[in-house]
């Protein structure tokens, strides 16, 4: 019967993790928000969104394939 459940399981630790991923992101984008409004000086606010334990909320930008060659 534990052999059933395991499965089960697996899939609600991956359920779990994704949540989280999304909490934390949405979290992210939330507090950089909160700094980068705040009535701070520049450089102040620029030290604690260095600081924050995660990357920018901000989306990276792939650059476009270079054009073939001529």
């Amino acid at each position: 019967m534990c052999i059933y459940l395991i499965p089960f399981e697996m899939i609600l630790v991956a359920i779990l993790a994704e949540v989280l991923e999304e909490y934390t992101e949405l979290l992210s984008r939330v507090v950089e928000q909160v700094f980068r409004s705040a009535p701070l000086p520049r450089r102040v606010r620029f030290l604690i969104l260095y600081t924050l334990p995660f990357s920018s909320s901000r989306p990276r930008t792939l650059l476009p394939p270079p054009p073939p060659p001529s």
